[in-house]
């Protein structure tokens, strides 16, 4: 190519140019861009953990009949709230007014009989005092007074059982709480083996749940005892439980029990939570979710939007001495806030990293830039 072809080229480029300015096109332009960074820092971080759990009663108790007989008033609805006291059930009871009433004719039989013999026998001791009647006559009267006050004594007893059967014939709640399903209508012949309903005491609830074994392994390194067990409990904070919903249930609950036993087939414990629920908002078998804050101290903490995901790696841009990235392999833990992710492996206190910006960074490419640079990228 000879010294004119090229001036040629050059001035047609030239007019190329000349003329996209004057259309008024911007021409592209090398711009320096800075990004921002981070240095990586140990700090502490609250956790919550989760865990599946269902609600159940502090004092679930199953209603059965203590007497048979037919039902013939049924006085509570399903889900109704009732009083510790409140009648629930009533079982016909003429057959238990009945024998109450020949207890106490028995008993009134036995009374004259007692009179009778002690009769005969404070006479009989008058006689043997002046002599007049042997001891055997004195001996037996007394014998047959005191089997007369036994027959008394038995007799106020079987009174005693037809007033108790009796009362048995209404039954009443034990506990204040919740009425579940009801499986028996009225007319039905009900004995003590028949389950009328389950009464849920429901002013407190317990949260059941099983604890993973994660948190068994973080137990088992601080050399937790069984004697320790309700110092650990009475440190654990307050949780919260959600609904399956979402939304959350008002009131905190504490950790009340764990058990000191590992299930050898799950590996974990299980544990109760114990929630106040004084507009009864909670029933047993309402399953939910329990959100347990736990601290953890010394740790690497990372914004999220710094670790690039590569399909099952995950990565971050060290920024090297001379202001270029270099990608390095992390293993990251989820904090559950939705912002930041704890670096198990792979950065160091003091590794200065890529945050804002991460997502465009390639490697080698310079990231850090001087104020010289900085301003010169702003006249151009």
């Amino acid at each position: 190519m000879n010294r004119k072809t090229i001036l040629t080229k050059g001035m047609w480029m030239l007019s190329i140019t000349a003329l996209l300015a004057s259309c008024g096109v911007d021409m592209p332009k090398e711009t320096k861009s800075s990004f921002e960074t981070m240095t990586v820092k140990k700090s502490d971080i609250e956790l919550p953990y989760k865990f599946s759990a269902k609600m159940k009663g502090q004092n679930d108790v199953t209603v059965t009949p203590q007497v048979s007989g037919q039902l013939m008033q049924i006085c509570v609805t399903e889900g109704q709230q009732v009083k510790k006291g409140q009648p629930l059930f009533i079982i016909d009871s003429r057959n238990a007014q009945l024998e109450l009433e020949a207890a106490q004719a028995n008993l009134q039989a036995a009374l004259a009989q007692e009179n009778s013999a002690k009769l005969e026998y404070e006479s009989n001791k008058n006689l043997f005092d002046k002599k007049i009647v042997s001891s055997y006559m004195l001996n037996n009267s007394e014998n047959s007074y005191k089997q007369a006050q036994a027959a008394v004594s038995q007799a106020r007893a079987s009174v005693n059982r037809a007033k108790v059967n009796l009362g048995f014939c209404t039954i009443t709640a034990s506990v204040s709480g919740i009425i579940g399903e009801i499986p028996v209508r009225v007319g039905d012949q009900v004995s003590p083996m028949t389950q009328l309903t389950m009464l849920s005491g429901n002013t407190t609830m317990y949260a059941e749940f099983s604890v993973t074994e994660a948190i068994v392994e973080a137990m088992v390194k601080q050399g937790m005892k069984a004697s320790d067990l309700d110092k650990f409990i009475a440190k654990l904070p307050e949780v919260t439980f959600i609904m399956k919903n979402g939304t959350e249930y008002p009131h905190k609950g504490r950790v009340v029990s764990l058990t000191g036993v590992v299930n050898a087939e799950t590996g974990s414990l299980t544990s109760k939570v114990s929630f106040p629920n004084p507009d009864g908002h909670l029933y047993s078998g309402i399953q939910g979710t329990i959100v347990m804050p736990f601290a953890e101290k010394g740790v690497i903490i990372v914004p999220q939007y710094a670790v690039v995901r590569l399909q099952d790696k995950s990565q971050v841009y060290k920024v090297q001495a001379d202001s270029t990235a270099t990608a390095v392999e992390v293993t990251t833990a989820d904090t559950g806030n939705g912002k930041d992710f704890i670096v198990t492996s792979g950065l160091n206190v003091g590794d200065k990293i890529v945050t804002t910006g991460a997502n465009n960074v390639f490697e080698g490419q310079k990231v850090l830039f001087s104020e010289a640079e900085k301003a010169e990228a702003k006249s151009e």
